[in-house]
């Protein structure tokens, strides 16, 4: 198989015939062997039903299916677990890019050969907006311009679904989200094992039909931790030199109090004057600490790659080079 479609599907009735065969006129130039797997998160109405009949019609439609709504982590996990292609894409079920996109990921990753993942990008230079709602898309774009100054690669657009990973990428994440945060993590994850990350300018347009899932406190919470996590000098280093810069104008002022004799003594501002220069540096130590906590994780996902290509190799049956024989079931 050398493509994999997975579309993840909660509550998409409206849209599920018409995504299935835009995705598959988009892919009528495309000469190799692909699959589309459509993902059920526990719909509530007649998703999964309209699937399972589409599936009976077409051989390259697998559906994967389970009975309560987890999120789209959680759907997204499922069908990359199911996916044989080469190259793996994920894409929304209410198609806000349209899927040609795939064919230009397509052909970005034959040119490069070092680069393992695309992403659709609407907020870079090239990539725009039609029909978005006007506060997901401020609260969309002030999210991305938080996020990339937390990324190492400073990425336009790290919160889309819309993205080609080589399947080398995704075999060796353990992915842990379940929700929208999942995008996060897989990028995180593998900037951090050194996967080389293109964006390719795309048209974000607003969902025609159907019910939207964004949840606004959710979002814009996953979007600050994420980034705190992942530069915490964001955070430690604000309010540090912040707390340090208000403890030394205190105590400059009491200096210039004491020399022109106005100071008397036990003035609370001493004390607020210490607390803070004392904090300001506790909190900038806190920092240099999660940069160190980072760093290691860095390597932990380092290990953790290590071990999955060595588990596949023994699945495979072979380990340096030397064949396993297996027993005769």
């Amino acid at each position: 198989m050398d493509l994999s479609i997975v579309i993840p599907m909660f509550n998409e009735a409206e849209n599920a015939e018409s995504t299935l065969n835009r995705v598959e006129e988009a892919l009528a130039s495309f000469s190799g062997a692909y699959e589309i797997i459509a993902v059920n998160d526990g719909s509530l109405d007649n998703t999964l039903d309209l699937l399972n009949r589409l599936a009976e019609q077409d051989r390259k439609l697998k559906v994967v299916s389970y009975s309560r709504n987890v999120g789209r982590g959680m759907a997204l996990k499922k069908g990359f677990k199911e996916s044989s292609g080469e190259i793996i894409v994920s894409i929304d079920a209410d198609l806000s890019y349209d899927p040609h996109y795939i064919l230009d990921f397509l052909r970005a990753l034959q040119a490069e050969q070092d680069v393992d993942l695309v992403l659709a990008s609407p907020y870079m230079p090239g990539g725009g907006v039609q029909n978005v709602p006007l506060i997901r898309l401020w609260i969309s774009k002030l999210g991305n311009k938080i996020l990339r100054l937390a990324m190492p690669n400073r990425i336009y657009t790290s919160t889309g679904i819309f993205r080609a990973y080589r399947k080398k990428v995704l075999d060796s994440l353990e992915l842990e989200s379940d929700g929208k945060e999942i995008h996060l993590e897989i990028l995180s994850k593998a900037l951090a094992l050194g996967y080389r990350v293109k964006e390719s300018p795309a048209i974000l347009t607003g969902r025609k039909k159907g019910k939207s899932k964004f949840r606004f406190r959710k979002t814009t919470l996953t979007h600050l931790v994420f980034s705190v996590f992942e530069k915490p000098m964001i955070v430690f280093g604000f309010v540090g030199l912040l707390t340090l810069a208000i403890g030394f104008l205190i105590g400059m002022y009491i200096v210039y109090l004491r020399f022109s004799g106005e100071l008397t003594a036990g003035r609370p501002l001493i004390t607020l004057a210490l607390l803070l220069i004392l904090g300001g540096v506790q909190i900038l130590s806190f920092g240099f600490v999660a940069i160190q906590i980072v760093s290691l994780r860095r390597e932990i996902l380092r290990v953790q790659k290590e071990n999955l290509e060595l588990k596949k190799e023994i699945e495979n049956g072979i380990v340096y080079g030397v064949e396993i024989k297996r027993p005769l079931t």
